[in-house]
């Protein structure tokens, strides 16, 4: 039985993965996370279309 002092989880997850969760959910946020993908998609799809832009402008000439 465990002591007062210790800590009693229900989780069926593995500690060892729990870990890794925890560690990663404290370095980098969730909503930060999400946002990251979103900016770094949407910067990327200005950029192919920018791209697109001049490949289309230099068949023109």
């Amino acid at each position: 039985m465990p002591s007062k002092g210790e800590n009693m989880s229900t989780d069926t997850e593995r500690p060892a993965q729990r870990g890794v969760f925890r560690r990663f959910e404290s370095k980098f946020p969730r909503g930060l996370v999400i946002r990251l993908v979103a900016y770094l998609f949407v910067g990327h799809l200005f950029a192919f279309f920018v791209y697109l832009l001049f490949v289309l402008g230099g068949q023109n000439q």
